[in-house]
């Protein structure tokens, strides 16, 4: 159980949720652009594109977001 919740808190993969209308991303270098149809996030030597429609930022913490919208894909580039 203590390793589960050191895990838990100590988490530093990068990863991204997809919802309904929601997308959640956590640990993520860098934010490249945030438009209304698509944003670019960088992490490590990759940048990961999500496309969609009316995207709109709901939360912003340290290496987290959170954004309102519809996801109709994803694309990963190495940089």
């Amino acid at each position: 159980m203590r390793d589960y919740i050191n895990r838990y808190f100590n988490d530093l993969d990068f990863r991204y949720t997809v919802y309904s209308n929601m997308l959640h991303i956590i640990n993520y270098n860098k934010i490249i652009s945030l438009e209304d149809n698509r944003i670019s996030i960088l992490y490590n030597n990759k940048r990961i594109i999500f496309k969609g429609n009316n995207f709109i930022l709901k939360k912003m913490l340290d290496n987290e977001v959170l954004i309102r919208g519809v996801v109709l894909g994803v694309e990963v580039n190495d940089i």
